[in-house]
């Protein structure tokens, strides 16, 4: 029987609702939202999460209920007719939203979606404890559904994203979701290993093949006979070794270093890198037709600046792990975790965990608050004195009323003299930046989604223009 755990505040739409979903025969708990950090625990196997109550109360719940239970579905209640008022980083946390009182056939057929029993590859995908994905955003959320659906093929998969993103967690994932995941997962980093080295482990050697080469040896298409080869940093193989790969991926066949022997292999590959293949073949320094042997079923991996309302929970895995291997850990306040979520991290979620272990060492088993951060967090403090709740609070009370402003700006027709349509255009900009960002209180990712733009790409036009937050 499909568990379902409700929790509301609200008496009489607890009643409806488990009075409704126990006669289509789910299995109900209810518990108010003051009871549910106690209750949870005591409740085995809950498949379904649904939350009721004013927006300002599921936001906080969603972000609790996403520390306790990762992956499972989330589910608002909305009363009927009343208008959704949580912001868009809480709505990509949800699964679906449900209109209350209702018993409709689109009701029921929501309920349905969520109850439909997922295969035990998917779950073991959607569980972030067993791929090491950690995050409830689209971005993330869309590579999970990518994975589940190439992971129980052999077909050739190249993770993109930039260093530190989480390549290598993405390729252990495919690897323990497909019909290989008994078989060895065997790493190599081309980018690591000098040319000249390459090839003997990739393919092996034989006793004698080169000065130094005092046994035979396996390569690393050996050692993974029958599981999955992941080739990291493929972009930065040397030409003449590409040749050689992609001969094995034609082929199915090698010869070790100093040997005619050909040998058949049974290996899944999975390759990642940093870099924009397409233009290195513009570049000459990668071989097209390499890149689409490789390129069969691509994942790209969301930066973190891309996915900022993750960081709250990849910070709770660390410090959870740290915290397993019983070492000294921190805990953040609600405005540290805002600046955390405003910093670009241009080394993604591996400078967060080194950010998190330094902070053990400097904060052991203290809370971390925003005047404890580096400096370079320091100039955002003043923006976010609010704290993390209002950065997740609702955002549609205020609206910026930009198409006035532009209707306002642009003359009716061309003067006699004609018009400078660059700078007209520049000035223009300029204005409705000022305006997104005086309206956001300085929050610059709140700007960016008010100009539908991204974070990266305002940032850079406040530098072209010399804009601050303040501006």
């Amino acid at each position: 029987m499909f568990r379902i755990l409700i929790i509301d505040d609200n008496k009489a739409r607890i009643q409806q609702f488990e009075s409704v979903l126990s006669f289509l025969e789910y299995q109900v708990f209810t518990v108010s939202s003051l009871e549910f950090a106690t209750v949870l625990h005591g409740i085995k196997d809950v498949q379904a999460i649904f939350i009721g109550g004013g927006y300002k109360k599921q936001a906080a719940l969603i972000r609790q209920v996403l520390d306790f239970k990762l992956g499972l579905p989330v589910v608002l209640l909305i009363d009927k007719g009343t208008r959704l008022q949580i912001s868009s980083a809480i709505q990509k946390m949800v699964t679906q939203c449900i209109e209350w009182p209702s018993v409709s056939p689109v009701f029921l057929a929501q309920l349905e979606k969520i109850s439909t029993p997922k295969e035990p590859e998917q779950l073991a995908i959607i569980n972030t404890a067993k791929t090491g994905l950690v995050g409830n955003s689209q971005g993330i959320r869309q590579v999970k559904e990518l994975i589940v659906q190439v992971a129980a093929s052999d077909a050739t998969v190249l993770v993109l994203g930039e260093s530190g993103t989480g390549k290598e967690v993405v390729a252990q994932a495919l690897h323990r979701a497909s019909r290989r995941k008994n078989k060895p997962f065997v790493p190599i980093n081309c980018g690591a290993i000098p040319g000249e080295l390459l090839e003997s482990e990739l393919f092996g050697h034989e006793k004698g093949a080169f000065t130094g080469a005092l046994t035979t040896r396996k390569g690393r298409f050996e050692m993974a006979e029958g599981g999955t080869l992941f080739l990291d940093e493929i972009g930065d193989m040397p030409m003449p070794m590409q040749v050689k790969l992609l001969r094995v991926l034609q082929e199915h066949t090698f010869e070790r270093v100093g040997s005619n022997q050909t040998i058949a292999c049974d290996v899944r590959i999975i390759a990642a890198t940093h870099r924009n293949l397409e233009h290195e073949i513009e570049q000459k320094r990668f071989r097209e037709d390499l890149f689409y042997r490789l390129n069969v079923f691509p994942i790209e991996i969301p930066a973190l600046r891309e996915r900022a309302e993750d960081i709250p929970l990849l910070v709770n895995d660390l410090v959870a792990r740290m915290k397993t291997e019983k070492r000294d850990t921190v805990q953040f306040t609600g405005k540290a975790l805002a600046l955390m979520m405003e910093h670009p991290w241009p080394g993604n979620v591996r400078e967060l965990s080194n950010f998190i272990e330094r902070l053990t060492i400097l904060h052991a088993n203290s809370i971390v608050d925003c005047t404890d951060l580096p400096d370079k967090f320091q100039h955002y403090v003043i923006l976010h004195d609010r704290g993390i709740e209002n950065i997740e609070a609702n955002e549609t009370e205020v609206d910026l009323e930009i198409h006035h402003t532009v209707t306002d700006l642009i003359p009716l027709q061309i003067a006699g003299q004609g018009i400078d349509l660059k700078g007209y255009l520049s000035d223009l900009e300029v204005d409705l930046i000022r305006q997104a960002l005086h309206e956001s209180h300085g929050v610059v990712a709140h700007a960016a989604r008010r100009l539908s733009m991204g974070r990266t790409t305002l940032v850079e036009k406040m530098r072209k223009y010399d804009l601050s937050e303040k501006s």
